[in-house]
């Protein structure tokens, strides 16, 4: 049966005191006893600066404790421990093991199932009625599973035959043996001496316990077993009928039978021969087992079972090793003890402990042959069996600890045990885990508990004044605190300080070191006392409670429960060795109570409150016990009870009661009546058993000062109660000591030789009586003058120095907190004020000083306090004339109230005199309300004026508005005030609609702003949010002004100037029409500014659209451009749009300033560009003496690919600049076709569109009604680029001219038809190559491509030495004119026709530049090669994110789009690169050539 889980039972009273209850222990504990005994334990939580110093000499701190087997401490798992080990004895001496079987993979509870059988009846009774599924079931096995037969079959073999035996039931038919001569009457069998438990070593390392061995499960025999084995078949244990367990019975493993064939059989007990009677005779043997222990597990099988074998032999003490009988003369010596026949010798066994014999078929149950191992009789059996247990105790361990080798040992347990850091361990598993290995039979954990260490010789954990060392102020202050443990117990409250022993435990402190499931059991304390623990460190120590109240409940429950331990046991609960589930007291109607006790924290027991509880790791306490006087009652039933239970006392309370008895002005008042009450009992109680010693005929006496003897030597014989007032003693026997309870069992003496031992005669007791009665009742007295002196009420009052008298004398008495004492001292405190009081209300009236001032209520009530105080005071008098002062201005205030209109100048003339006066008059309110309400419709009236109203503000009225509601209201005073509001609430409804016209959440228009404006100006109140709008309406109209003004002017507004009025009318919080046109016009404007930029602006340029299309007229700009490309868009290298013309803002809006500063532009560019000629043909040749000169937009020294612009004549690498490819263009021998003119980038600062285009901006211009400065440079460089144009297409159209044109152009068709003949030729021999290689240039696309480049470049390199010039001649002045004309032509940001052309003529002028070509091819090898080691990289990236999963194939067209993205915009002249061409682009380009 699985237990249940532990439930917590609830928890008990926790209390934290203030530092003012925490100055008296005992007082505080006093305090708390109503709620706190209700629980039986509680706990107090210091204040949290009480820290103690540890002061315990952890070095010198060695201790041994106590071996604590858990499932040994619970109460009922012991009775089911101690029953197995019963009948794990019983099989034992009968030579067999006991082996508890499995049923339902759970070890078999016999205990259990034994007591089931005896309560439904017995095991005949089952069988009969055939109920052994109902067994099953209230063993809560499963039914369906034929356990009930299981259960059956179990029983008979193992738990009935021991019941059989317990019961004597086959003894019943057992005779008398004859006697020996040598033999007596019931010889006692004294077994081999048997360690008692606490003196046996537990071993090292056991993670079993002692009783692992016989709770190893009994595994079933098959029937191969029964077959084999001839014990099973002889012994027939599966025939009906109780069965004998012997050797044979548990089912070994085959092997390990076979290795025991080659060990010799024990011979059998006993050979009974025929032999002669006179030469019988039995010599002494001693029987020894000697056990060799074979284990083994099984193979097979969930559970693995330890098998053992057993081999016995016998040996004599002769000398000779073999067991032997003698022959015997006379057989009729051997009878059976059952049937008294002495024939069928063979059948006979002889007892091995008494020598008796049995015929084996008499036996019940009969034993099929002679057993071949030691053998007792049925008799012998029982006697062993029935035997009584040894008492149960703690062990002593055999180490010895320190603090830190206990405490490293304590966590290295509980880590290792719970696989978790000891600090992570939670409180509430180790309480489950704690009860359920407490009730388990199979799971043995041992601990270790340093308890009842004693302090006074290892030393308190507190500090102590005992000398041995010097102690710091710190620990001085600890040291005599009251909450200290060696100081409570001996306070003088305190019942144990009237004591002189040194009680250990109970008045010296006890030091306890625990770890992890370390037990404390059931009890209560000794003599019932208090007890008190401190927690000094470490983990939290779990309690259980038990109040007073149910202490015998629970005695019965346990009782109950385990009525076996109480039997050998009956004060067990007094051992501190017994543990009991809390659910299982809880089911029963125990009331229990729980608390986890921190470091650092105290709990306390109450009298007769039963607590329990363990330790949940490592810690220290320390605990003493302590008795108040309230415990005395307790201490005199405890008395009685230690009586009843035959138990010693700790200490005589009779003794105790007549030491404080003796000096009762020591004595606390309260213990005084305590101690009077229990002493009265107490000589009630001697005079009734005295006078039963007299009528018993007693009558010697002899006075004995008891207390001076040992406590050994005075207690009684029968009930072992510590004697002090009387005992009775012997003449005969001087050791013979009883109480006056028990005089009939002092011996067999007459009773004339007894008599009476006495400490105190009857005549002396009631005199100590007396004396405690005087002390107790002196309070009494001293109340009754208290309570006449209080309850006075016509007689004549005490004085308050009487009064006080009363007080001093309950304090030199002692007399103890009570509630009269409390009404004396609030009686004289009352006084005390009132005399204070009174003294200060005719001081103030003398001294006219400033203090609080009593109402009139409150001056009349405190005059009848003073009449009803219990004593005379002789202010009296004074008080009662104030009051009639009082009463007479009262008067005169509210006859001055009901004057109408009121006399302002009257009433603050009352104010003063009732200022003067000590007390608060009610009237004086009304006085200062009507001058208030005077003043203040004085001020709302000359605000309020026509002629300052103007300038009255909402604050003004506001603050008006507050005055008056503080004002006392009247009719007049609420009428201004409704005026006052209205006037403010029309004020603030303008002033917000004002508010929301200005926010321009939504906007009106001039003529709703003007309305507002209006109706508010007849409000008489100063408006700021009025005046606002005011200015606003002002502003909204001077900005419509200003728009009509610009609209209608002659010439179409600047855009800067639109921007600005656009950016102010969006300010304004007007709603006006002519904005929104301002904006269409503006965002027009910016929308074709944005249209230009995209058709002049490179990607990312460094200039402005106004500086691309305004010429370039400065030397220096050249550098500035320069810098812009190398510093990437400096910002402080720009140039305004104003500075780009030398224009000012101003110029810019004058209609004609834009087209004059651009003529004046063109001419600066022309002598620009010249000089910048110059200066760049000098640069070029002193370029190869001075290696440090700067070059390109880069600004590096030059290389060997340089490439020079046509316009500038600056030097450029042809890796930073954009340059004409010349692999991208068709090639003929007319190499003044070929496009390889180069301008740089500072040259070409813009995409050059077409004219056409240009022209289609200038008719969007055309539409725009605002002037843009860019417009205007666009139409002064577009009238530039058609005057350009005209004058080139005159120079074109000269006959010279038109001549050389159509000369080139005869000149290119014949050298185009040479180079087609040869591309013929070339292709018919590229047919008869090896069709390998085209397959192999078919399956890469990459290498197409770059073999199409070779070719191309191949094709350059073949022309080049092949190109002639000139081709043609021409005159000087023509190629002058055309020259400047090609160079203001490169000056356009113009893409024109015109120019193409010149330059081509220009060209064939002049020998082909052959060097410039070789350099453009080389700079397309270089770039090509970098290109493809790129390309081989980025293959490489693409493969491996291939494998990884991460790359994604990328079309061609993607690809081509990512690259021409990526390739900056070059100027209109060079065309784009191409995208690989395929075979068959590069056939028709062949027939093409």
């Amino acid at each position: 049966m699985e237990p249940e889980e532990f439930v917590p039972p609830p928890e008990c009273p926790v209390f934290e005191p203030t530092w003012e209850e925490f100055e008296d222990p005992l007082e505080y504990i006093a305090k708390i006893r109503p709620i706190a005994e209700k629980a039986g334990i509680c706990k107090i939580r210091p204040p949290v600066d009480w820290q103690p110093p540890f002061a315990v000499e952890v070095d010198n701190f060695r201790f041994t404790p106590r071996i604590q087997r858990l499932n040994e401490l619970e109460a009922e798992t012991r009775v089911k421990l101690n029953y197995l080990d019963q009948i794990a004895r019983f099989w034992e001496i009968q030579g067999s093991t006991l082996k508890i079987p499995n049923v339902e993979r759970k070890m078999l509870d016999l205990f259990t199932l034994s007591k089931i059988v005896t309560e439904e009846g017995g095991y005949e009774v089952i069988c009969k009625d055939r109920r052994w599924a109902r067994v099953a079931q209230r063993m809560c096995y499963p039914s369906g599973k034929n356990i009930g037969s299981l259960l059956r079959s179990h029983y008979e073999r193992i738990v009935y035959p021991y019941e059989l035996y317990q019961s004597g039931a086959n003894l019943a038919q057992c005779k008398a043996r004859p006697l020996y001569d040598s033999e007596e009457i019931d010889k006692e069998y004294k077994p081999h001496s048997i360690p008692l438990r606490q003196s046996v070593q537990p071993p090292k390392t056991n993670s079993y316990g002692r009783r692992a061995k016989r709770l190893q499960a009994d595994p079933e025999p098959s029937e191969e077993d029964i077959e084999k084995n001839p014990e099973l078949r002889k012994l027939q244990i599966y025939g009906a009928g109780p069965k004998m367990m012997g050797l044979g019975l548990v089912a070994k493993d085959r092997n390990l039978r076979r290795r025991d064939k080659d060990i010799p059989e024990c011979p059998p007990t006993l050979i009974v021969k025929d032999e002669p009677m006179e030469d019988i005779r039995l010599e002494p043997c001693t029987v020894e087992f000697c056990y060799d222990i074979k284990e083994e597990e099984e193979e097979n099988g969930e559970n693995s079972n330890t098998v053992s074998t057993k081999s016995t032999r016998l040996r004599r003490n002769a000398a000779n090793s073999q067991f032997t009988r003698k022959p015997v003369a006379k057989a009729e010596f051997f009878v059976c003890r059952i049937c008294a026949r002495s024939d069928d010798d063979d059948k006979l066994l002889a007892c091995f402990v008494c020598n008796d014999s049995y015929r084996i078929y008499c036996l019940l149950p009969p034993l099929p042959e002679i057993p071949r191992t030691v053998w007792r009789c049925p008799k012998c059996v029982v006697e062993e069996c029935k035997k009584p247990p040894e008492a149960f105790g703690f062990e002593q361990a055999t180490r010895e600890y320190t603090l830190q080798s206990f405490g490293e040992m304590a966590d290295t347990f509980k880590s290792d045990y719970f696989s978790m850091p000891v600090h992570m361990v939670p409180t509430e598993l180790v309480e489950k885990e704690f009860w359920r290995l407490v009730c388990s039979i199979d799971e043995d954990v041992t601990v270790e508990y340093g308890a009842d260490i004693h302090s006074k010789e290892f030393g308190s954990g507190f500090p102590m004044k005992n000398g041995k060392r010097k102690l710091t102020p710190e620990e001085e202050e600890y040291a005599i605190c009251g909450w200290n443990l060696n100081v409570l117990p001996v306070l003088d409250q305190s019942v144990l300080c009237h004591i002189n022993a040194d009680i250990s435990g109970m008045k010296v402190p006890w030091l306890y070191v625990g770890m992890v499931f370390s037990t404390f059991c059931w009890h209560i304390e000794d003599h019932w006392s208090y007890s008190i623990n401190y927690l000094h460190w470490g983990e939290p120590k779990t309690w259980y409670g038990v109040p007073s109240s149910a202490a015998e409940l629970l005695e019965d429950v346990m009782k109950k429960l385990t009525p076996e331990l109480f039997d050998s046991q009956p004060d067990l609960l007094h051992q501190l060795v017994t543990i009991m589930n809390p659910n299982i007291l809880m089911s029963y109607g125990v009331p229990v109570f729980r608390t986890n006790q921190c470091a650092g924290e105290f709990v306390i027991t109450f009298p007769r409150a039963y607590h329990s509880g363990f330790n949940q790791g490592y810690n220290f306490a320390e605990a003493v016990n302590f008795c108040t006087a309230d415990w005395l009652p307790a201490g005199r039933r405890c008395i009685d009870h230690y009586r009843r239970l035959r138990r010693y006392c700790v200490f005589s309370h009779e003794e105790l009661i007549c030491k404080m008895a003796a000096n009762p002005e020591r004595l606390d008042l309260n213990l005084a009546a305590v101690v009077h009450k229990e002493m009265l009992v107490m000589v009630q109680e001697e005079r009734k058993l005295r006078k039963a010693l007299l009528d018993k005929g007693i009558t010697e006496a002899e006075r004995e000062a008891f207390e001076l003897l040992p406590d050994d030597e005075r207690q009684c014989n029968k009930c072992k109660t510590t004697c002090f007032l009387s005992a009775l003693a012997c003449y005969d026997c001087p050791d013979a000591l009883v109480c006056l309870y028990h005089i009939d069992d002092l011996c067999k003496c007459p009773s004339n030789r007894h008599y009476l031992r006495y400490r105190y005669t009857l005549d002396e007791l009631p005199t100590m009586l007396h004396k405690l009665k005087v002390r107790a009742e002196s309070f009494d007295i001293w109340a009754n003058k208290v309570k006449f002196t209080l309850e006075v009420i016509d007689g004549p009052k005490k004085t308050l120095e009487q009064l006080k008298a009363l007080q001093w004398e309950a304090a030199e008495k002692k007399f103890p907190e009570n509630d009269l004492l409390q009404q004396l001292r609030n009686a004289i405190t009352e006084v005390e004020k009132c005399v204070s009081e009174a003294q200060s209300l005719v001081c103030t009236k003398k001294s006219s000083r400033v203090r609080s001032k009593l109402t009139v209520e409150q001056l009349k009530t405190f005059l009848d306090q003073i009449h009803t105080l219990p004593c005379i005071i002789h202010q009296e008098k004074d008080v009662k004339d104030l009051l009639e002062s009082v009463e007479s201005f009262q008067l005169l205030a509210q006859e001055a109230l009901k004057v109408s209109p009121p006399n302002i100048s009257d009433l603050r003339d009352l104010i003063e005199q009732g200022d003067h006066m000590v007390i608060d008059v009610p009237e004086m309110n009304q006085l200062r309300g009507q001058v208030q309400q005077a003043l203040w419709l004085n001020e709302m009236r000359e605000t309020l004026a026509t002629s300052s109203s103007r300038h009255v503000t909402l604050d003004v009225m506001r603050r008006l508005m507050e005055s008056g509601c503080n004002v006392t209201q009247n009719l007049e005073v609420e009428k201004a005030m409704a005026e006052l509001q209205e006037l403010l609430t029309i004020s603030e409804r303008w002033e917000e609609k004002a508010q929301i016209c200005l926010e321009a959440r939504q906007k009106h228009p001039p003529a709703t702003l003007e309305a507002i404006i209006k109706e508010a100006e007849t409000i008489p109140v100063f408006l700021p949010n009025i005046l606002s709008l005011k200015e606003t309406l002002l502003k909204a109209r001077a900005w419509i002004a200003d728009v009509e003004e610009i609209q209608n002017g002659d010439h179409y507004p600047c855009l800067d100037d639109l921007e600005g009025l656009v950016a102010v009318g969006r300010d304004l919080p007007v709603r006006m029409d002519e904005l929104h046109h301002l904006e269409v016009q503006v965002m027009a404007a910016h929308s074709w500014r944005e249209k230009a930029c995209k058709t002049f602006l490179k990607k990312n340029s460094c200039y402005t659209l106004l500086e691309v299309l305004c010429p370039c007229n400065n030397v220096d700009s050249h550098n500035i451009k320069r810098a812009r490309w190398k510093k990437e868009k400096d910002c402080s290298l720009f140039k305004s749009d104003i500075e780009s013309l030398g224009l000012s803002a101003q110029d810019l809006r004058e209609p004609g300033s834009v087209s004059l500063a651009f003529k004046e532009g063109e001419q600066k560019e022309k002598e620009y560009i010249l000089q910048l000629r110059e200066l760049n043909a000098s640069k070029s040749q002193t370029s190869q003496r001075n290696e440090q000169q700067q070059y390109c937009v880069c600004g590096q020294p030059s290389n060997d690919l340089m490439l020079q612009c046509d316009l500038c004549k600056d030097w450029f690498h042809g890796t930073c600049v954009t340059y004409p490819k010349l692999t991208n263009q068709k090639h003929s021998l007319a190499w003044w076709d070929w496009d390889f003119r180069f301008l740089c980038p500072l040259c070409m600062r813009s995409r050059r569109p077409r004219l056409a285009t240009i022209l289609a901006l200038l008719v969007a211009l055309q539409k725009l009604p605002v002037r843009l400065p860019e417009g205007e440079a666009l139409q002064c460089l577009t009238e530039r680029a058609i005057t350009w144009q005209d004058r080139a297409r005159q120079a074109l159209a000269v006959d010279e001219v038109t001549v050389l044109l159509e000369k080139l152009n005869e000149l290119g068709q014949q050298l185009q038809n040479e180079v087609t003949k040869e591309l013929v030729v070339l292709k018919e021999s590229t047919r008869n190559e090896d069709s390998s290689q085209e397959s192999k240039q078919d399956e890469s696309s990459v290498a197409d491509a770059g073999s199409l480049e070779t070719t191309d470049n191949h094709m350059i390199n073949s022309y080049l030495p092949r190109l002639k010039g000139a081709v043609i001649e021409i005159s000087e002045s023509t190629q002058q004119q055309l020259e400047e004309l090609m160079m203001e032509g490169d000056l356009l940001e113009v893409n024109l026709d015109e120019t193409h052309t010149m330059w081509r003529i220009l060209q064939a002028a002049g020998p082909p530049p052959l060097k410039t070509l070789q350099k453009f091819v080389e700079i397309e090898k270089s770039e090509r090669k970098l290109s493809k080691a790129k390309g081989k990289d980025s293959e490489k990236k693409r493969k491996r994110k291939s494998e990884r999963g991460d790359y994604t194939p990328t079309s061609q067209e993607e690809l081509e789009t990512k690259k021409s993205r990526d390739e900056p915009a070059s100027d209109s002249c060079v065309k784009k690169k191409a995208p690989p061409a395929t075979e068959n682009q590069v056939e028709s380009k062949e027939e093409h050539l």
